[in-house]
């Protein structure tokens, strides 16, 4: 099926008249003279609500969007003026469609093309690309181009992505605020060239790498429920490393914009979910073991699955005559004269560790003399991505240790390390990997680097390659690896060896151990290999994350979506529909309206905010309780965790107001009456067993503090570091739940808490013990408001809830039940923030000071 605004286009492209009103003309062109875009210009009232709905979430079409298209281009020679356009092979995102397959999904290719591409000639270009290649062209300014991606791409992110820091102006680019502006343009241009073909309904939008990381907020404000997944084809850096960068809350918030966000490794999506945590305050959770995070009501998957290789084009190309011509080349040029080919393949730039895979043959060949004669090491090295002093210094460093290795260990017919710097076709790199008895990757930091991957399925070749090597067809094939431990591909290669590269030592041991290691042992490890390159391919990793994408999209069409916030700062709020916001005019019409009132108010998070070093209330907030309660139709009760002394002392001035503490095991209804309990005195005697338990995790715990009350105990870590007093809090819970297992109390996890309470007790009983009280009274309530923050509140909600169909509440009463912030819970309302909620108290308070007014 051909989604509406895709037929149009291909209209467009075709010069038919439009037959759909969204675009009209032909396919414009963006930013065609210099220019920059601040942040996000757009209001964001422009915002689309989406509140279309499907009745099936299909994947009718995925664009992929990412900084190049998979489109070689050549100009003419001839003298017709125009372009030749061809598919590159080598490029993932074609891979991903081969791997999807032809007849299952539609794919459209948004990106930029690698050749400049004059202005007079982007329509012509872009009609081209459309019909014949499906691919959607961004032309980019030559100078905001340079900007944008050698600029902040490769100067700032790209370091910064693989643990480098710009401790000087010469190891990485320091932060420039106009690079990062020409970065959001960009990023602008890409989001305006989706929106021209985007059918939000339908298609699902998959954005690849660093280049684009702000795209995803472009996308969700113009459409709410745009199904949209995010993969980082590089490293995520540690939040130590990633908190130096100045625009970091920025790129995080984009990257939650996303439905989906993908990860090679674990320790990537790691770093990434401790970034969320300490520099947005984010907790993450898995559930069936998917990993999930929740943001402003939206649920952000977390998938970790490493890409793969193009198997069919591997296996094609090894099929190939020249690959066989070249593998016999091979051959005589080194078996032949009795060498041992060891391999690299790398990018030459500062991080693939060139320089030490060369030190470490150094010292190889210096351990070992018997490999001398040998021994070759053929290091390919691509040109770089990028381009500047470091990658001149290390091509530098490369030839003259090359050189230096050569002249020692060289000898008549034999040179020890064979450099080769022009590229290569990729015919010959896979007739190199044949070859090859080991493959050494020795890269300091890399996001994946499939070469590996290539280098088993290149060594498993075929019948015609078998002849060639002089192998029978029933011989088991074999292959070493030895791999750095800092890539992304060496955790799924547990029969390699890995190593640090930056012990010249160990790798020189590794290289050893690989030549010397016993034939049927390497064939163990090559068949294990093997069996997991083979299945994990692109295909099957492609296929695993649009699956979770549509998963976790699944949910957009039961939610009310809006946007708010402005630049960068943008997200979209989504929430069922019955949980909404309470409105001010809608709970005092309904408070006028009433005339028996029950109001129950938690105190932490909901009165005070979390955050405040003095908790006690303000004088402004005794005045709104003291109003409130002057009003006789009203029964307020503040209920708390905290203990009957603290509550006393803070809410003297209020007469007649009733306190719950430590969770309503402590009740009075006013202030001159004796405290009464909700269930007979408990024994405490627990507390000898459970408080010396706390006290060890205090003191392991740095910022944690132990608060002991009449009936509870409560282990604090809001100042602690919030991953480890995360971490110290489960172990805790758990200690605490088996040396308490025959105790007649419970443990329970707070917002920064791990609390022990006795069986029973709860807010909820609070709630009940208030109802049932005016009920007696022949009170009735007829308005019930109750609004709390966190878990132990929802106890009170559940109470309310249940209480609407009971006689405890009047018939038709107006029952308001609201949390604090937008999360999941039995409120059917919320409210922002502690703000929000004293300004709707005072509202209330100056509806009965009128009241009370004399005349």
């Amino acid at each position: 099926m051909v989604s509406k605004s895709y037929s149009n286009l291909l209209e467009l492209a075709s010069g038919e008249p439009p037959s759909f009103g969204r675009i009209s003309g032909r396919i414009p062109r963006l930013m065609t003279v210099s220019g920059l875009i601040s942040e996000i210009d757009e209001d964001p009232s422009e915002s689309v609500c989406s509140d279309w709905s499907s009745s099936s979430i299909h994947r009718d079409r995925i664009i992929m969007v990412a900084n190049q298209l998979p489109i070689r281009a050549q100009r003419r020679l001839d003298c017709s003026k125009g372009w030749l356009f061809n598919w590159d092979d080598t490029s993932l995102l074609l891979q991903m469609k081969d791997g999807l397959g032809d007849d299952e999904v539609e794919v459209i290719y948004v990106g930029c093309l690698k050749e400049e591409i004059h202005p007079s000639e982007q329509d012509e270009v872009s009609q081209i690309l459309l019909e014949s290649f499906r691919c959607v062209p961004t032309f980019v300014p030559p100078d905001l181009f340079s900007r944008y991606y050698h600029g902040f791409c490769k100067q700032q992110l790209w370091p910064l992505f693989h643990y480098m820091l710009p401790l000087s102006p010469d190891l990485g680019g320091r932060f420039n605020r106009s690079l990062w502006q020409a970065y959001v343009s960009v990023n602008k241009i890409f989001a305006d060239r989706i929106m021209e073909v985007i059918n939000p309904e339908d298609d699902f939008v998959w954005v690849h790498d660093y280049h684009l990381m702000v795209l995803p907020t472009f996308l969700r404000k113009r459409f709410n429920r745009v199904k949209l997944g995010f993969f980082l084809h590089s490293p995520f850096p540690s939040s130590e490393i990633y908190k130096t960068l100045p625009i970091r809350e920025e790129i995080l918030r984009a990257l939650l914009n996303a439905d989906l966000i993908g990860f090679h490794t674990f320790d990537y999506a790691r770093h990434f979910l401790s970034c969320c945590s300490r520099m947005l305050g984010l907790a993450y959770e898995s559930k069936r073991g998917y990993i999930g995070l929740e943001y402003y009501g939206r649920t952000v998957g977390i998938k970790i699955l490493p890409v793969g290789i193009h198997l069919g084009q591997l296996q094609h190309v090894l099929s190939l005559p020249e690959t066989e011509t070249k593998v016999a080349e091979l051959i005589k040029q080194f078996c032949d004269q009795g060498r041992i080919m060891i391999l690299g393949v790398d990018d030459m730039d500062i991080f693939k560790g060139i320089s030490l895979k060369l030190l470490a043959m150094e010292q190889l060949l210096m351990q070992n003399p018997e490999w001398q004669g040998k021994v070759v090491l053929v290091q390919i090295a691509n040109p770089a991505r990028g381009r500047g002093k470091d990658v001149k210094e290390v091509q530098a460093e490369t030839h003259s240790t090359v050189k230096r290795i050569n002249k020692i260990f060289g000898k008549p017919g034999y040179e020890p390390v064979v450099l080769i710097s022009e590229p290569l076709k990729f015919y010959e790199r896979i007739a190199y990997y044949v070859v090859a008895e080991c493959c050494l990757v020795t890269a300091v930091r890399d996001g994946m680097n499939l070469i590996p991957y290539e280098y088993v399925i290149s060594r498993q070749g075929n019948e015609k390659l078998d002849k060639v090597l002089g192998l029978e067809s029933s011989t088991p094939k074999k292959s070493m690896l030895v791999v750095s431990e800092f890539i992304g591909c060496s955790p799924s290669l547990s029969g390699a060896i890995r190593v640090n590269p930056w012990n010249i030592d160990a790798v020189a041991d590794a290289m050893d151990c690989a030549l010397e290691m016993a034939v049927p042992e390497k064939q163990l490890r090559h068949e294990k290999h093997y069996k997991y390159v083979s299945t994990h391919h692109v295909g099957y990793w492609a296929h695993s994350f649009l699956t979770d994408l549509e998963r976790t999209c699944r949910d957009h069409v039961r939610r009310r979506c809006w946007g708010i916030g402005f630049g960068l700062g943008f997200r979209v709020v989504a929430l069922d529909p019955s949980f909404r916001k309470l409105l001010m005019e809608n709970i005092v019409s309904a408070y006028k309206r009433t005339t028996t009132r029950a109001i129950l108010l938690d105190y932490d998070g909901t009165l005070m905010p979390q955050g405040s070093i003095d908790k006690s209330p303000s004088s402004k907030s005794i005045d709104i309780l003291n109003s409130l309660c002057r009003d006789s139709n009203n029964m307020v009760f503040i209920v708390s965790s905290r203990s009957r002394e603290k509550l006393s002392e803070w809410f003297s001035p209020c007469e007649m107001m009733g306190i719950g503490a430590e969770h309503g095991f402590f009740l009075r209804t006013t202030r001159d009456v004796e405290w009464e309990t909700c269930m007979p005195i408990a024994d405490c005697s627990w507390k000898q067993i459970a408080e010396p338990v706390m006290r060890l995790y205090t003191e392991a715990t740095d910022g944690s503090t132990i608060e002991n009350k009449e009936t509870t105990l409560l282990w604090c870590y809001e100042d602690a570091d919030p991953d480890f007093g995360s971490c110290q809090a489960k172990e805790l819970l758990d200690h605490l739940e088996s040396v308490l297992a025959n105790e007649p109390v419970t443990v329970k996890s707070g917002q920064n808490t791990v609390e022990v309470k006795p069986q029973g007790v709860s807010k909820g009983l609070v709630a009940k013990r208030l109802l049932s009280t005016m009920q007696d009274k022949g009170m009735t309530p007829d308005f019930v408001l109750c609004i709390g923050d966190d878990r132990s509140d929802e106890d009170m909600f559940e109470v309310i809830s249940s209480a609407i169909a009971g006689p405890s509440i009047a018939p038709g009463a107006e029952v308001f039940a609201c949390t604090v912030g937008r999360k999941p819970s039995k409120a059917k309302y919320y409210l922002d923030d502690t703000v929000e909620i004293v300004r709707l108290m005072q509202g209330l308070a100056s509806v009965s000071a009128q009241t009370l007014l004399p005349g």
